[in-house]
């Protein structure tokens, strides 16, 4: 009898994970270095600036040493224990910083909360993550005082005068000796909770290891130094915002700019050196589409009188600018180009994964291609039903080995993105059912992305979702994202959403949810016929809905189940 058999339906689930675990690497992998988090990096950057943002500048010494004494208050407080979860509301400045890391130091798993999130929600992350101890900086008191009482929590608010001290430390000096050498090597770090897109939130669990070999392939990619100056204008609560735009910077020791959050004016008064308080000038911007959008229309209101002068800075000063979370639509990608110079380097990644697919930095890009593995990942593409796996393909020191077993050589293989590597998370928190879902019998983590790779270009392309973003109506499979594409090049629309709604002849309509500019079409008819002319006959949304905005969470990506709901009053379950 298999030792299997006997196990608790529970305990087959864990079993099962545990076994998973050793297939889950990709066969392309760093060395195994000592895992620390980036923190411990902090002490040899000493005096130098780490962060500027509204209330002013921090020396990585300052933090680091702030951060000390907050994880001792931190201990204190969790009775010496470790491996707890510490859920923190934070803006976006040096107090983030200073938490997180005093989190860490303390051995303790850091639980990010976002201020955009209402009360509601922020009851349900502090009873999934089941922590004992939230903490808040002095604006969220109130949300912080709430909360303790409605579910018991121990809460813990920052001093007032926190980052007035961390202005001032000058004579101590910082102790950088970890817990132990061997505590971060396989302890949890991080838990990053989903956008909920098909169903409730769930907790991401990075460990210090995610994390650590996310930073280097990023780094390494990306050829981040303590030179480089970055803007950072996104939520603290993603991926995203928090591993790539914050900690790659702070790993390295460059410096970054912070805003409490986007503001299009602001934004460009940093880029262009226009604040006299910051020394050195923004070299590296990390954005969401929406973010370039709003940048294009500030540039068209304000700046436009001075486009050269824009193009010949930006061009000369700024040598990353990178778009990622949600798909980045062809004509934002010209506009941005044609303002700047510069062609934006769309990548691919999600919470689960971290970043795993990036165009190279060296090389041309074109819009809609989010380029090839980072190092150390192994990317799959499969039969979405049946998990078969047709191509793979895999970054080893610099080289992409390709396998591809589809039936038709000469044809560029589609599928289901599938993802290996020691960058992929561990588990989702005290879901473990959930987490087995997620998994290949043989390890490969399941995006639900469909991906194409093109032959010729030697580059992948998104399609979409498996579910909303294709479209399957009338026996095609329709890509939701390339009909947006196209619809956005007509002058007259602003922003676009194409979504299946179901019909029982078809099995599901295209439908088309639109934002017009100023100058919108002459009528929808003119714009069928326009459509007519751009892509193919199935492809023409068949059903229209005209709205004043379109509701996008906080990296601008459209939930498209509750969109169809709103709209058109039909279920998105499948």
């Amino acid at each position: 009898m298999m030792l299997t058999t006997i196990f608790h339906p529970a305990k087959l689930i864990i079993h099962k994970l545990a076994s998973r675990l050793f297939l889950r690497k990709s066969f392309c992998q760093f060395p195994d270095p000592l895992v620390l988090p980036v923190c411990y990096n902090a002490p040899q950057y000493g005096n130098k600036v780490a962060i500027y943002d509204q209330t002013g500048s921090y020396s990585f010494r300052n933090l680091f040493i702030e951060a000390q004494m907050l994880s001792s208050k931190l201990s204190i407080l969790l009775g010496g224990s470790t491996g707890e979860r510490v859920l923190f509301l934070c803006p976006n400045d040096a107090s983030y910083v200073i938490t997180i890391w005093a989190i860490w130091m303390a051995g303790q798993i850091a639980v990010p909360l976002s201020p955009l999130h209402p009360e509601q929600l922020l009851e349900y992350y502090i009873k999934d993550a089941n922590s004992r101890l939230m903490v808040s900086s002095l604006e969220f008191a109130k949300t912080l005082h709430s909360l303790s009482r409605k579910s018991g929590i121990q809460q813990h608010l920052l001093e007032e005068d926190l980052l007035l001290r961390a202005k001032t430390h000058k004579s101590v000096d910082p102790n950088p000796d970890p817990l132990s050498k061997e505590f971060y090597q396989s302890s949890d770090a991080l838990i990053l909770y989903t956008s909920g897109t098909t169903g409730n939130p769930k907790g991401v669990v990075l460990t210090h290891r995610n994390i650590n070999v996310q930073l280097k392939m990023h780094i390494e990619a990306w050829k981040w130094s303590a030179n480089d100056m970055i803007l950072h204008t996104l939520p603290l609560h993603h991926v995203h915002g928090t591993l790539y735009a914050l900690f790659c910077p702070l790993f390295v020791g460059a410096s970054i700019i912070m805003l409490p959050k986007f503001n299009a004016a602001l934004a460009w008064s940093y880029l262009l050196n226009r604040k006299q308080e910051v020394e050195g000038k923004v070299s590296v911007f990390m954005a969401v589409p929406t973010i370039f959008s709003k940048l294009i229309e500030e540039f068209d209101l304000n700046l436009s009188s001075s486009s050269e002068l824009v193009k010949e800075f930006l061009s000369s000063h700024m040598r990353l600018m990178v778009s990622g979370s949600a798909p980045l639509p062809e004509p934002v990608f010209e506009r941005w180009l044609a303002i700047s110079g510069y062609k934006l380097l769309e990548r691919y990644g999600m919470t689960e994964i971290g970043m795993a697919l990036t165009n190279d930095y060296d090389s041309d890009r074109e819009p809609g291609f989010v380029g090839m593995p980072l190092p150390s990942v192994s990317v799959a593409l499969a039969d979405p039903d049946t998990k078969e796996i047709v191509f793979k393909c895999a970054n080893q020191s610099g080289k992409f080995l390709v396998e591809n077993t589809a039936q038709d050589q000469d044809q560029d293989p589609t599928g289901e993105l599938l993802v290996k590597g020691e960058s992929v998370f561990r588990e989702y928190f005290n879901k473990p059912q959930e987490t087995l879902k997620e998994f290949t019998e043989q390890g490969w983590f399941i995006t639900g992305d469909i991906a194409q790779y093109s032959i010729e270009k030697r580059n992948f392309k998104m399609l979409g979702r498996k579910s909303a973003d294709i479209i399957k109506s009338g026996g095609y499979k329709i890509s939701a994202l390339q009909i947006e594409t196209l619809l956005l090049a007509h002058p007259g629309i602003k922003e676009c959403t194409v979504l299946g709604v179901p019909d029982q002849t078809y099995g599901e309509r295209v439908a088309a949810v639109l934002v017009f500019n100023k100058e919108p079409p002459e009528s929808l008819a003119a714009l069928k016929e326009w459509c007519g002319g751009k892509m193919p006959k199935y492809w023409v949304p068949t059903v229209w809905k005209v709205v004043e905005n379109i509701p996008k969470n906080a990296l601008g990506k459209v939930n498209k189940r509750e969109l169809r709901n709103q709209l058109f009053n039909k279920s998105l379950e499948s």
